[in-house]
């Protein structure tokens, strides 16, 4: 199920959007601040994000800004400027779509449907590549190494192969032990915790005998993310 965030400080506006997406199957969050939204942009992943500019706390700009940073999230800007200066401007500063306030229900679930397609089509395209970087960090599945600004890291096993594809593929997001675990020896996870902590801090001396930078952060009480 696709997930929405909607960031909007008008909570009539807020509701309404709510109450429309959930009827057509989508999962809504809902913040109504931009300090709030940078909150919760940390906590989980979305499949599209629905941006009000005229935010307290911080303002649409740099919330978009900050969702540029993290990655490729569909944004579609909800705005009262109707200027083309002014919306070309948010094109070109990250945003995939706007919507002109005041607006209609159907407009917006129809942009909406449109930027999920093609984020789906983009995803499918991109599990496809062989090979994956993020930072100077790059795995190429066909000749299945890992490799640091050019330099392969010695002896990756097929679980340590598997852990930095999944990080790799989702930067930033935190993963539980669970989901890695999973992911990683394709069994159920049974609540075993060392064995996936050992792998992981194999992981790390292999990358600290290339690099001083750090690229696994441990979220005490939830998982591991790359950073």
């Amino acid at each position: 199920m696709p997930v929405i965030l909607i960031i909007e400080d008008d909570s009539n506006i807020n509701h309404l959007l709510k109450e429309a997406l959930s009827k057509e199957g989508y999962e809504c969050v809902q913040a109504f601040s931009g300090t709030e939204a940078e909150l919760v942009l940390k906590q989980r992943e979305f499949s599209l994000i629905l941006l009000d500019l005229m935010l307290p706390g911080l303002n649409g700009e740099e919330v978009l800004r900050k969702i540029r940073e993290q990655g490729n999230i569909p944004v579609i800007v909800l705005t009262a400027r109707d200027a083309l200066e002014e919306k070309v401007t948010l094109l070109t500063n990250g945003a995939d779509d706007y919507i002109t306030k005041p607006f209609e229900i159907k407009e917006v679930l129809a942009r909406i449907s449109v930027q999920i397609r093609h984020s789906m089509k983009t995803n499918l395209a991109e599990e496809k590549k062989e090979i994956v970087t993020y930072r100077d960090l790059c795995i190429d599945k066909k000749n299945f190494t890992v490799s640091i600004a050019g330099t392969v890291l010695p002896k990756i096993t097929k679980q340590e192969f598997l852990i930095l594809e999944l990080l790799i593929k989702n930067p930033l997001r935190v993963f539980s032990k669970e989901d890695i675990f999973e992911y990683a020896w394709q069994e159920m996870y049974m609540g075993e915790t060392k064995t996936l902590d050992v792998h992981i801090s194999n992981i790390r001396k292999k990358i600290k005998q290339v690099t001083k930078e750090e690229y696994i952060e441990t979220v005490w009480g939830i998982g591991y993310r790359l950073i």
